[in-house]
């Protein structure tokens, strides 16, 4: 047996249903559902059965039939170059999904940076939203991903932190700042991070010296 062969037995094949541009160069791919997946959870993707599938956290709904997935092209990649000019219909490749940064009900701060909004947007579209503040850092006003969906719904308890724009209901500067200026975090919650490596532990570190107890951080760098 070939590893062409091997690795195609550990995967599903399915099919693009969509693939849409939705600010420069940031996509969302779209395809049909194969397994249950937890709000939070990642899976691999390749086009290409000689090449290991690369891992991106579900942006989707768990209820939803289709799977998103949030990606930017990376010029220097293998897969986001060919995901971004790929067309409906075509042939994908993609493993069960996996991953333990998972919330529930109990209050919570989402603190994610650029496409690391994706597993909140899960949480979200999953029907957690009550007792959350999500906390979104972008460089550029167009940098704040399914921010229609947040806003209504999340209202004061969305917070959109610019670090290089300012905008009608920003919050000038990185969402470090943010998190520094306030005058003092809640002690009752827990606190998700995803994003860059940088990101993650600045922010952590951050919050531990804020006395936020170590084991509230839920971190996860993001695929």
């Amino acid at each position: 047996m070939n590893s062409n062969t091997d690795q195609k037995n550990k995967l599903h094949t399915t099919s693009i249903l969509e693939n849409n541009e939705i600010s420069p160069g940031v996509y969302v791919l779209k395809f049909k559902k194969i397994k249950d997946f937890k709000a939070g959870q990642y899976l691999g993707l390749t086009t290409d059965l000689s090449v290991t599938p690369r891992l991106y956290t579900i942006a989707s709904g768990i209820q939803d039939d289709e799977v998103n997935i949030l990606y930017n092209l990376k010029d220097d990649g293998w897969l986001t170059p060919r995901l971004s000019e790929i067309k409906p219909g075509t042939e994908l490749f993609v493993t069960d999904p996996d991953g333990d940064f998972i919330d529930d009900s109990s209050p919570a701060w989402w603190i994610a940076s650029g496409t690391g909004i994706a597993p909140f947007s899960s949480m979200f579209r999953s029907g957690l939203k009550e007792n959350k503040t999500l906390i979104h850092g972008g460089r550029h006003t167009h940098s704040f991903y399914f921010e229609n969906e947040f806003l209504p719904e999340m209202g004061e308890n969305y917070i959109r932190c610019c670090s290089q724009e300012s905008g009608d209901g920003l919050y000038s500067g990185r969402l470090t700042r943010y998190l520094q200026d306030i005058p003092e975090l809640p002690k009752n919650c827990r606190f998700f991070l995803c994003g860059s490596p940088e990101m993650v532990v600045e922010v952590r570190d951050l919050l531990i010296n804020r006395g936020v107890e170590y084991n509230k951080i839920v971190a996860e760098i993001y695929f």
